[in-house]
């Protein structure tokens, strides 16, 4: 059972930095974020920007307990600056390739993958393009809505093609929102989930099923970045 917490950040990139972005996030994690800190990259992608805003990328990190995101915090914002001055230097070069964010804290469902469970998932690792659905839910209900997920919509969605990467509800708010990532093997995968959502009577019982619930959804495709653990299998 996943009772792991995790960080979901939105990445506004500047012009071109996204290819940079992608590299210093990657290869810098480990030695810098990576040596004291608790806390685990789970993937960086770049939102398609046909799809959603641009230029954009997507982070999630993956923290065993609030206990550990309390200890990672602390080191955060030790500092006047309220930047740990071990991370200037990754800090400097970050800042070339991004402008802001927006983050979220957020509670895993029971049944959401964890890093290593997603790495060792071969209809998630090497994926062509991923699918994220942004759910805002009736106040109180995310909980509820993730556990009809589970239970009346995951199987229909692996039948389509979906293979679930992280099903997440937002944390520090009156849990009305909710974080749906899956992945797709390939890009025809993906335009034949297209046809289904517009025509799978399947479809059409979920939704019905949720009315009253599920207010609103956005989705957006993402792509893995080149070393993320998502593209590679590999934890960094």
């Amino acid at each position: 059972m996943n009772t792991r917490v995790y960080i979901h950040e939105y990445i506004d990139i500047i012009l071109q930095g996204r290819p940079k972005y992608f590299e210093h996030m990657t290869k810098g994690f480990a030695d810098h974020l990576g040596s004291d800190r608790p806390l685990k990259c789970f993937a960086v992608w770049g939102t398609l920007g046909s799809t959603a805003r641009w230029p954009e990328c997507i982070n999630l990190w993956e923290l065993k307990d609030w206990a550990e995101a309390a200890k990672h915090f602390s080191i955060e914002v030790s500092h006047p600056s309220m930047q740990d001055p071990k991370l200037k230097v990754w800090w400097d070069e970050a800042q070339k390739y991004r402008s802001g964010g927006y983050d979220r804290m957020m509670h895993a469902a029971p049944y959401s993958p964890t890093i290593a469970q997603m790495v060792a998932n071969r209809n998630i690792v090497g994926s062509q393009v991923f699918y994220h659905e942004r759910i805002s839910v009736t106040p109180g209900q995310a909980k509820s809505y993730l556990s009809m997920l589970e239970q009346e919509w995951l199987p229909v969605a692996n039948a389509l093609g979906l293979h679930l990467v992280a099903a997440l509800r937002t944390a520090m708010r009156n849990d009305s929102e909710c974080i749906v990532i899956w992945a797709l093997r390939t890009w025809d995968d993906w335009g034949r989930l297209e046809e289904a959502l517009e025509h799978d009577p399947r479809v059409a019982v979920w939704r019905r099923r949720t009315q009253g619930v599920a207010l609103d959804w956005i989705s957006h495709l993402m792509v893995s970045a080149p070393l993320s653990p998502t593209n590679t299998g590999k934890p960094i």
